[in-house]
C-alpha cells in the first residue's frame, strides 16, 4: 500500500509543475496564438536567478519573488521587443521562440556552468512528516498544496474578473473585443507575462526537486506541450487535467519501465489525439 501512496504523491508533485509551466503556455497560446518555444527557458533562468537570490538574501521567499518578477519582466521585453513585431506569423514566432532557447541556455551555460545545481527548499518545509501512514516529504506536500491553490486562482482569475472575460473572449474573437475598443496590444504583454513568471515560478519550486542543469529547459518544455496538447490547447481546466495525466503516468511509468520512459508519456498524448484531436477539454 505504501508503494501506491508515495509513488501517487510523487506524480501530484510532478503534476503541479507541470501545470505551472503548461498553464502559462496554454494561456499564450490560447490568446495570442503562439507556440513559444522558449518557455523553457523561463523556467531555467527562474531556477537559476533564485539559486542567486536565495543565497544572497538567505530567504527562500524573497528570492522566489525576485526570480518571478525577472522572468515576468523579460517576457515583457521578449513580447513588446520582439514577438509583437511577428504578429500572426505562426512559422517565425516559433523560430524566432526557438533561437531564444539555444541563446538563453548558452547565457545560462556561461553564467551558472554545468553542474547540477539544486535550488535551496525554504527552512519551514524542511524534514518530513507521516502521511497516510508513510513517512513523505513535507516540501513535496507543499508542492502539491501551492499547485492546487495557483490553479483555483487562475480559474478564479480567468472566470469571475473582467480581465479574464477579456483574454476569454479574445481567445474566442479577437477582432469582436478589439472593436469594442480594448487595447488588445496590452493583454497580450500582461498574458505573456504572467505565462512567463508562471514558468518562472515552476523553475523555483520545481528546482529543489528536479534541479537546474543544462538541458533542462528542453525537457521541461518538451513536458509542457505533451501536458497542453492533451489537455486541450487554451484550456486551463485541460492544462490542469492534463498535468495529473502526464505526472502520474510518468512518474508509475519510471518506476515500472525506466527504460521506457519518453513511450510511456507519450503514450496517452496519442491515444487522446487518437479519440480526441482537439485533447480532452480543447477549444474547438
Amino acid at each position: 500500500m505504501s508503494f501506491w501512496i508515495v509513488n501517487t504523491l510523487n506524480g501530484l508533485s510532478l503534476a503541479m509543475i507541470l501545470f505551472l509551466l503548461a498553464a502559462g503556455l496554454t494561456l499564450i497560446f490560447g490568446l495570442m496564438h503562439i507556440i513559444n518555444m522558449a518557455h523553457g527557458s523561463f523556467y531555467l533562468l527562474g531556477g537559476y536567478i533564485a539559486i542567486t537570490a536565495i543565497r544572497m538574501s538567505g530567504n527562500f521567499v524573497v528570492g522566489a519573488i525576485i526570480a518571478v518578477i525577472a522572468i515576468a519582466i523579460l517576457g515583457t521585453l521578449v513580447q513588446r521587443l520582439l514577438l509583437a513585431k511577428l504578429y500572426k506569423q505562426e512559422m517565425p514566432q516559433a523560430l524566432l521562440t526557438l533561437g531564444l532557447l539555444f541563446i538563453i541556455a548558452d547565457i545560462a551555460f556561461f553564467t551558472w556552468g554545468g553542474d547540477p545545481q539544486l535550488v535551496p527548499q525554504p527552512a519551514l518545509f524542511q524534514g518530513a512528516v507521516r502521511i497516510f501512514g508513510v513517512v513523505y516529504p513535507l516540501y513535496r506536500l507543499f508542492l502539491i498544496g501551492w499547485g492546487l491553490a495557483v490553479a483555483f486562482l487562475l480559474w478564479m482569475f480567468l472566470e469571475r474578473t473582467k480581465i479574464g472575460a477579456v483574454v476569454r473572449a479574445g481567445m474566442d474573437d479577437e477582432e469582436m473585443v478589439r472593436g469594442l475598443g480594448i487595447n488588445m496590444p496590452l493583454v497580450f504583454t500582461g498574458i505573456f507575462a504572467l505565462g512567463s513568471a508562471l514558468a518562472g515560478l515552476g523553475g523555483v519550486l520545481g528546482g529543489p526537486l528536479l534541479g537546474m542543469f543544462p538541458g533542462a529547459d528542453f525537457e521541461v518544455v518538451l513536458l509542457a506541450f505533451v501536458v497542453v496538447t492533451v489537455g486541450g490547447l487554451g484550456s486551463i481546466r485541460g492544462a490542469f487535467l492534463g498535468s495529473l495525466l502526464v505526472g502520474l503516468v510518468d512518474n508509475f511509468g519510471n518506476v515500472w519501465f525506466p527504460q521506457l520512459s519518453l513511450f510511456t508519456i507519450f503514450v496517452p498524448m496519442v491515444v487522446v489525439l487518437a479519440l480526441k484531436p482537439t485533447g480532452l477539454l480543447g477549444r474547438t
